[in-house]
């Protein structure tokens, strides 16, 4: 339950700045991990995000038809789906960013540089140990395990291209 409560708490600072944008959690996720990646097939998007796929499968189509996000079918296997964010989901996701690195930032701050930097030691133990092998978060790659990290909590480096 800490756990929970943690990331509610944190996210209470969030949720302001991705509703302004018309977003919900999980949008936003999608949004920014997009905005890094540029191009993500279904399966891939739902594990960098931490989105069980059922659930991504219906999002999507809401940020499709918001124009955000852009669907293509794969030329050689017409079931497999890519998704891309498209210049006005890019438009809606850049502000969330900037405003998310100002309050990492904060974050970092309140807490003290020693305690953030051991808070996200912590963090990246507690994936490394209890992730399933081969999700995104498990660390199966240094790529995803940084953008996993920065998807959970994050740290103000991590958004600073956006400024």
């Amino acid at each position: 339950m800490q756990l929970l409560r943690a990331r509610d708490a944190v996210m209470q600072r969030f949720r302001p700045h991705l509703r302004r944008q018309g977003l919900t959690d999980q949008q936003g996720r999608v949004l920014r991990t997009l905005a890094e990646i540029s191009v993500l097939e279904m399966g891939a998007l739902a594990a960098s995000t931490s989105i069980h796929p059922a659930s991504l499968s219906r999002i999507i189509p809401g940020l499709a038809k918001q124009s955000l996000v852009r669907r293509t079918k794969t030329a050689r296997d017409g079931r497999r789906v890519l998704v891309s964010i498209t210049p006005r989901g890019r438009a809606a996701i850049v502000p969330v960013i900037r405003e998310s690195s100002r309050i990492y930032a904060e974050l970092a701050a309140e807490m003290g540089p020693a305690r953030w930097r051991e808070l996200h030691r912590s963090l990246e133990v507690l994936i490394r140990t209890y992730a399933p092998a081969g999700s995104a978060a498990s660390g199966s790659s240094r790529k995803s395990a940084t953008r996993m990290n920065s998807s959970i909590l994050g740290h103000a480096a991590s958004a600073a291209a956006w400024r």
